[in-house]
């Protein structure tokens, strides 16, 4: 959860330092360099003119104008703004009973620094990438200062390679410890804020796609697909054998809404043993550790399209076919297998699977008629023998004692 603590005594003097030293021209009449102060939104802010004598009374100007924001409160040398807003910033001068300009003052409005929301990813055990998003706009100059710390240790730099882009990476994080806490303290003129928030780059671990995705036809195979990629280039070479990788891979005929699956572990290449014959398929590939189990899969890679080999007098069957079947409302998806399927099936085991189905489902229908049938005679006998009981009641009852 983020919290507000103190950072260390050195970030801050560091960021105070750097943030007093922009200077900030103001192009008034004058073309003078004014000073900047910096006042909270809504608060009280008072200003000084600091080239007067003591007790002298001087005029306030605000941008050339001695028409002055409401409401304010002049006393000597001093200009008390009252709750202040944006429409008071700009540049105010002071100037004695002869209209000389003693000081001129840049003010600026803002707001203390707020909590930041802070989102980690982690592409390999080496890199953890952390960036950040102010949740309220200060108004005000800001420097974010990024560390990470683990437990039992002290700080270390998450480094930000481009100041102004807020973004940092922790590069080779501990790995005897996945918990890490990540601190990002927002400074600016009026004060400082930092976010800290854990990260558990165990559970965040999500490799990048693979790269360099080829799919190549097996010469006289026109059920097979061979498909070949790369690990991910941020996964590093040395770290393929420590921490191998999962690969998933789908693929689907166009046309089909369903996708059949195969998956390898430390391969870089898949053969598909059942495509459909001429058809163009769709194929996609995923990673992900094969050792953390509670690590995540990458997302698919991009789509590369193939279609299997086929006899040069053959023409490609270009219609995309309808792999929805109208029987009680049901799809039925194509499954990958482990066999080479023949050619020759191609859509005529589909059409089996149908007929067995249909079959399956009269057998069913004939079943549940002969049971009820079944109840329905028993039920008759049960009903002759109750009559029969009551007649011989009766009966009994007639006799004559």
């Amino acid at each position: 959860m983020p919290g507000f603590v103190s950072c260390p005594a050195s970030q801050l003097v560091f960021g105070i330092i750097v943030l007093s030293s922009v200077h900030i021209k103001s192009e008034i009449w004058t073309n003078e360099v004014s000073d900047v102060q910096f006042g909270r939104l809504g608060s009280r802010v008072t200003l000084t003119c600091g080239g007067s004598y003591s007790g002298s009374p001087v005029e306030w100007r605000l941008n050339g104008s001695s028409v002055l924001p409401w409401p304010t409160q002049i006393s000597e040398d001093l200009l008390a703004l009252l709750n202040t807003r944006h429409y008071m910033e700009g540049n105010y001068s002071c100037h004695d009973e002869r209209g000389t300009l003693l000081q001129t003052i840049k003010l600026r409005l803002g707001h203390l620094p707020h909590y930041v929301n802070v989102s980690c990813r982690v592409p390999s055990h080496n890199t953890i990438y952390c960036s950040w998003v102010q949740t309220k706009t200060t108004h005000l100059p800001t420097l974010f200062i990024s560390s990470y710390s683990v437990k039992g240790k002290g700080a270390e730099p998450c480094e930000q390679e481009n100041i102004g882009v807020n973004e940092c990476t922790i590069t080779n994080p501990p790995i005897w410890n996945s918990k890490l806490l990540v601190n990002i303290t927002e400074i600016n003129p009026l004060g400082s804020n930092s976010t800290i928030i854990q990260v558990d780059f165990h559970k965040l671990l999500k490799p990048d796609p693979p790269d360099g995705i080829t799919v190549l036809q097996v010469e006289g195979q026109p059920t097979q697909l061979l498909v070949q990629w790369r690990i991910p280039a941020s996964w590093p070479d040395e770290f393929n054998g420590a921490f191998p990788l999962i690969f998933s891979l789908r693929y689907r005929p166009i046309g089909s809404s369903y996708w059949s699956m195969l998956e390898t572990e430390d391969n870089t290449s898949l053969r598909i043993m059942d495509a459909l014959v001429g058809h163009l398929h769709q194929i996609q590939i995923r990673a992900k550790d094969a050792l953390i189990n509670h690590s995540q899969w990458s997302e698919w890679s991009h789509v590369v399209e193939a279609r299997p080999w086929i006899n040069p007098w053959e023409e490609p069957t270009e219609e995309p076919l309808d792999f929805s079947y109208s029987f009680f409302n049901l799809s039925f998806p194509v499954r990958a297998t482990d066999k080479s399927l023949d050619s020759s099936l191609g859509l005529n085991g589909s059409l089996g699977l149908l007929v067995l189905l249909g079959l399956f489902a009269a057998v069913m229908v004939a079943m549940m008629l002969t049971i009820i049938a079944l109840l329905w005679v028993r039920q008759k006998k049960r009903d002759n023998v109750m009559k029969q009981e009551l007649t011989s009641m009766v009966k009994m009852k007639s006799i004559p004692i």
